[in-house]
């Protein structure tokens, strides 16, 4: 890991903390709204990156598996119900996607045992939450509210979300092959750190400046 990576990874934990307090800080405003889920989803994921940073110095345990069996389809999972139930207001692909995402461990199971990072159900994962947010993007374009985007929480976190999670799509599918070639690895490694930085700042703006209507 190089410099540069090492001061990115020690950032991106504590600017997720950041955006975590920040939540919390604004919970009086959205107690009674289904945003207090965000909140709770960002502490969440403080405390599972403080336990994969430490966590091992206090119980033994299988890191990958901890992030490919909990941590990353948490996330998943969240934002599904983010955007297909809240935000386009059906729940009923919430539920079909989430149930597509869940069954594709089973191919990846058979065919990747291997991956670090598992390509299969990640990418097809990643490949739901680009559809999501392309149709996201859609219904801000169209929006009536069009000229107060910058008062909308989503889109905050639909920027922050294309930014980390589609960005770097072909960084975690194609992980096997690009970490062969360390120059291109250590570039990519570095904007997947970088963009997990400004995605969580615009987790933490979108509570600031968001207006949160329900």
């Amino acid at each position: 890991m190089t410099e540069l990576e090492r001061i990115l990874q020690e950032s991106m934990i504590w600017i997720e903390g950041l955006a975590a307090v920040v939540s919390l800080l604004c919970y009086n405003r959205i107690k009674n709204q289904y945003w207090r889920y965000f909140s709770y989803y960002l502490v969440l994921m403080f405390l599972c990156e403080l336990f994969g940073k430490w966590g091992d110095n206090i119980v033994d345990y299988n890191k990958p598996a901890f992030y490919n069996y909990f941590v990353i389809p948490i996330e998943f999972i969240f934002f599904y119900w983010l955007y297909a139930a809240k935000s386009f207001g059906k729940p009923k692909l919430f539920c079909m996607i989430s149930a597509l995402y869940l069954l594709s461990f089973i191919p990846n199971e058979i065919l990747m045992t291997k991956k670090i990072i598992f390509s299969f159900n990640y990418t097809f994962g990643c490949l739901i939450l680009m559809g999501l947010v392309v149709m996201e993007y859609y219904k801000q374009i169209n929006s009536s509210n069009i000229l107060n985007f910058n008062k909308n929480p989503m889109f905050y976190i639909n920027l922050g979300v294309t930014l980390f999670y589609i960005g770097t799509l072909p960084f975690w599918a194609f992980f096997a092959y690009i970490r062969v070639y360390r120059e291109i690895y250590h570039i990519y490694f570095s904007y997947f750190l970088g963009s997990g930085i400004v995605m969580y700042l615009l987790f933490s703006i979108s509570f600031i400046w968001g207006r949160r209507n329900s």
